[in-house]
């Protein structure tokens, strides 16, 4: 079992040229379903109302055979409205509410056969349902393997120097870090995005990637450092692409059998072939999800024939 914990919310869609679309979203629970998708057990840990769109939620999330522990509380289902400009970039606007009551009655036995633990975005930055992400994922450390996207949102979190305070909570606990070029810029502006993944593996993470989107991903670990190109396609929307690189990223390590705290000395010993097979595989992921609307991410079956 892969466990996801953070915000899932509904992506408004809206765009000069069509009505408003609603979308289930929230980075990890986008990370959720893609890793369900791709073929691994997964559950989902967040919050969502008892209410309309609270409901579409947890059908999204069955449709996807996700598991979600969690039950609905009285607070409204977060929103997140994306207004897309022509070339189909995303700008978000966020009506949140982030805190998970019921995660301290049930973190000890949340994790029950979990080989691995995936958090980011808003879930660890805002108060104060980060404080609580962070005490689980410290708990969880010994026992599994620690998957982390900061996802920075700079309109809700706007203090950067507070941003990278919070993540570098996250940072010395995880295993794989995955970052854009434009988190780490926000992040780190006295540094490149490259200097900064190689800090952050000094911290003590076994592979640190950056997606810099049409220039494609590249990553750092012990072995060294690597690129891919981005695979061509056409560009209907960016909502959901991101995850969906992280969700084939965490599913190749699983697919490698690298998960699980017992192999985090095999993991730190990953080698260059390895980590190029992994960026390539999540480069194709969010290439499928750039080419259709919405945060959708690809199946198995899909990647196979791709």
């Amino acid at each position: 079992m892969l466990t996801v914990i953070g915000e899932t919310l509904i992506d408004e869609v809206v765009s000069d040229t069509a009505s408003m679309r609603a979308h289930v979203g929230g980075s990890p629970m986008n990370v959720a379903v893609g890793l369900a998708r791709l073929g691994h057990p997964a559950q989902f840990v967040g919050r969502y109302g008892e209410d309309e769109y609270g409901r579409l939620i947890q059908r999204h999330l069955r449709d996807n055979s996700v598991l979600f522990p969690v039950a609905a509380d009285d607070s409204p289902t977060s929103v997140a409205t994306a207004r897309l400009d022509p070339a189909g970039g995303a700008a978000y606007d966020f009506r949140l509410v982030w805190e998970l009551p019921g995660l301290r009655a049930q973190k000890d036995t949340l994790l029950d056969g979990s080989t691995l633990l995936h958090t980011g975005s808003i879930a660890t930055m805002l108060a104060p349902g980060a404080d609580d992400v962070l005490s689980l994922v410290t708990a969880a450390h010994p026992l599994v393997t620690v998957t982390y996207d900061p996802n920075c949102r700079p309109t809700i979190i706007r203090d950067a120097r507070y941003a990278r305070e919070q993540a570098e909570k996250f940072v010395v606990l995880a295993d794989v870090i995955k970052a854009s070029d434009e988190d780490l810029a926000w992040l780190y502006p006295d540094r490149s995005p490259e200097a900064s993944a190689r800090a952050w593996l000094e911290a003590g993470a076994a592979v640190v990637v950056v997606t810099r989107g049409s220039k494609g991903p590249w990553g750092v670990c012990r072995a060294g450092e690597v690129s891919v190109p981005a695979p061509s396609t056409s560009v209907v929307d960016t909502v959901g692409a991101g995850d969906s690189f992280m969700a084939a990223l965490v599913g190749s390590l699983v697919d490698l059998e690298l998960d699980g705290a017992h192999r985090r000395a095999e993991l730190r010993r990953i080698n260059l072939g390895q980590l190029t097979d992994m960026l390539q595989y999540s480069a194709r992921a969010a290439a499928m999800t750039v080419s259709r609307a919405g945060a959708n991410p690809p199946t198995r079956d899909e990647m196979t024939q791709a």
